[in-house]
């Protein structure tokens, strides 16, 4: 059995997890409404993965022995001024987000709780490549500046982003 405060910060984290996935649907949804499709799937791909790694936790907490306890998400920001703003908030909320999961591993390091230590040496090591990602972008656009040229192509590479594989 999982200890209680270890079961109540997963649960948080499972929050923030789809938290997460609400806030780049609701971004892949504005690329959509401006007209940037590559973008939007660029988004929309972000949202399975963070769908995927609060179901990975759902999944870890219940075999653990643990209670899942959904609770309430915000509504994430649907407008934007720009696609810069855009990835400049996703960055930033993966910054949040890699701070989170560093907690929480802190937190099962003081519980002694190994299996968590390890279960979240994944997470760990994916949000190192979600910040790169997310900063890439943001490095892309920089230079893009205002040349539509630029947004175009930059538009039609993340178009191509493939869906990572299941682990």
């Amino acid at each position: 059995m999982i200890n209680e405060t270890i079961q109540d910060a997963i649960n948080e984290q499972i929050k923030h997890e789809f938290e997460s996935a609400y806030l780049y649907l609701s971004m892949s949804a504005y690329f959509e409404s401006v007209n940037l499709q590559g973008f939007a799937h660029w988004m929309h791909l972000q949202y399975q993965e963070e769908t995927a790694h609060g179901l990975r936790l759902f999944n870890y907490l219940q075999d653990r022995g643990g209670r899942v306890r959904l609770r309430e998400i915000e509504q994430p920001q649907t407008d934007f001024a720009s696609s810069l703003e855009v990835f400049e908030q996703a960055l930033a909320h993966e910054k949040k987000v890699t701070a989170l999961i560093n907690n929480l591993y802190d937190l099962a390091k003081q519980h002694n709780d190994h299996a968590t230590q390890i279960h979240l040496e994944w997470f760990i090591t994916e949000q190192v490549e979600e910040e790169k990602n997310a900063s890439d972008v943001v490095e892309k656009l920089r230079m893009a500046s205002d040349h539509p040229g630029a947004l175009f192509l930059l538009d039609q590479q993340l178009a191509g982003r493939a869906a990572e594989p299941e682990e």
